[in-house]
């Protein structure tokens, strides 16, 4: 499985878990991100993995924005 890097380019986090700029390498594992922002970016994670291109606005790319499901409030991550 190819590596995926996602980063946080902006944080609201209730919680206060992630900070702007932090990265994170996925491989195998889930990365100490909270669980429900892992459950709603882990289909892209996944595709991505596996050599994916992904529909991204009017275009395809291998990147994805994603906000947290708890109404916006919380992370944007994007792949790199």
């Amino acid at each position: 499985m190819q590596k995926v890097r996602i980063t946080v380019l902006e944080s609201k986090c209730r919680g206060r878990y992630h900070k702007i700029g932090e990265s994170y390498d996925i491989e195998d594992l889930c990365p100490p991100i909270c669980h429900e922002l892992w459950n709603s970016a882990y289909p892209m994670i996944y595709a991505l993995q596996n050599g994916a291109v992904l529909d991204y606005g009017s275009g395809k790319d291998t990147k994805f924005d994603i906000k947290c499901p708890d109404g916006g409030r919380g992370l944007h991550l994007f792949q790199q």
